[in-house]
């Protein structure tokens, strides 16, 4: 088996391409520890102070990160994103306007990663699949 940081992926992807990939096949692939991501870095909110709309370089925020793959929670699904695309909104968060986005994650983004009171049992290697039974936890 393939080492290598890119293997998960690798797998993932064959797997979508092969046509007789079997459920069962799918859910045994493991998850990945991280994926690449286009990223904007709060300690850079304030790189664009003082210039106009049309003077701002997105491409000068704008970075390509190893990020974590985030802890599944109840209800939640992980989706294999194979590609996007960079819009308006994209555009907007890489030159923080109208405001940069940072405020709004901190005071409405998840404290924890489940609800209170949910545990999660995972299957003997959580990273091929995350949450094989996941309940409110007995009162």
């Amino acid at each position: 088996m393939d080492a290598s940081p890119e293997a998960p992926m690798n797998e993932i992807l064959d797997a979508i391409l092969a046509s007789d990939t079997a459920p069962e096949e799918f859910a045994a692939l493991r998850v990945p520890e991280s994926y690449r991501a286009v990223t904007v870095r709060k300690d850079e909110a304030e790189m664009f102070a003082g210039l106009t709309t049309r003077e701002k370089d997105p491409r000068k925020s704008l970075h390509v990160d190893e990020v974590p793959v985030p802890e599944l929670g109840p209800g939640e699904a992980l989706v294999a994103v194979m590609a996007s695309s960079v819009n308006y909104n994209s555009v907007w968060t890489s030159i923080f306007e109208p405001l940069p986005t940072f405020g709004f994650l901190e005071r409405y983004g998840k404290l924890s990663p489940w609800p209170s009171g949910t545990t999660c049992r995972t299957t003997s290697s959580a990273r091929t699949s995350r949450a094989s039974c996941c309940a409110p936890a007995p009162v």
